[in-house]
């Protein structure tokens, strides 16, 4: 079992990924909206990105720990994971603008729906660190403690996503004359479940090496059902008022994210 500083490694790394989507709220502060062309071009690459992680980083990394099989059932579960979270908030209408007026009853029913939402990514944030702390090819070193380059890639990645979605909850809240300061905020209470399901993950794939390639397996299949069910539809649905439905600027920023990714996640096989 790992050590006390390794989850807090973890839950800090979690945490990051929550903050960056206050990034989102940021250009209100001098602006009054963001153009679609460029929140789909940052969908995309967080698209890519989490694709090349999840295909060619957490794929890889299972299979190197187990078979095929119990990769496979990692996925599918993964997979689950994400079609019941759907399940859970559809037809949920969650207002950012109502958390102004919220109750506590109302906040914690909000926090249930965005814990749903958020969970699976911060799985993935968790399994890839998996190996923290082992002398593994392409690791990096941060305060003495030696990180695998797919955790770094994998917070970054997570970042990334967030900092569009950040964009989303502050949008509706700049409708209704939300302070700046204030949408900070809710933009990061949205995503806070992440360090949460982070430190979560890292518990379970540390109990024992038999469940490396399961963990691998599903962080992997909910990323990329995540990706193909939500990130790449709001693209495309924030996209509906370009030129030519906004899929150049989405296939630009997936294959931008992957062609970033590959070579680096390259080095991890050395």
């Amino acid at each position: 079992m790992a050590e006390f500083g390794a989850y807090v490694f973890v839950f800090l790394a979690g945490l990051i990924t929550a903050l960056a989507t206050g990034l989102g709220a940021i250009p209100f502060f001098l602006v009054d909206e963001i153009g679609d062309r460029w929140n789909v071009v940052l969908w995309g690459l967080a698209s890519g990105i989490m694709l090349g992680a999840s295909l060619f980083g957490l794929v890889s990394e299972g299979l190197a720990y187990g078979g095929p099989l119990d990769l496979g059932v990692g996925v599918l579960a993964g997979v689950l994971l994400v079609v019941v979270a759907h399940e859970l908030i559809e037809g949920a209408e969650v207002d950012p603008g109502v958390y102004e007026e919220a109750d506590f009853k109302k906040l914690l029913l909000i926090l249930g729906v965005l814990t749903v939402h958020s969970f699976p990514e911060g799985v993935a944030v968790g399994v890839s660190f998996a190996e923290l702390g082992f002398d593994t090819p392409g690791g990096v070193l941060v305060f003495g403690t030696a990180v695998p380059l797919l955790a770094v890639f994998m917070t970054v990645a997570i970042s990334i996503h967030n900092v569009p979605e950040g964009v989303a909850v502050s949008i509706p809240l700049r409708s209704m004359d939300v302070s700046p300061p204030k949408m900070v905020w809710w933009a990061v209470f949205s995503s806070l479940p992440q360090p949460i399901g982070a430190v979560i993950a890292f518990y379970f794939v540390t109990l024992a090496e038999r469940f490396l390639p399961v963990g691998f397996g599903f962080a992997a299949g909910a990323m990329v059902y995540l990706v193909l069910t939500e990130f790449i539809p709001e693209a495309l649905e924030l996209g509906e008022g370009l030129a030519g439905g906004g899929k150049r600027e989405l296939v630009a920023g997936v294959l931008v994210g992957i062609g970033a990714m590959v070579p680096l996640l390259s080095v991890t096989s050395l």
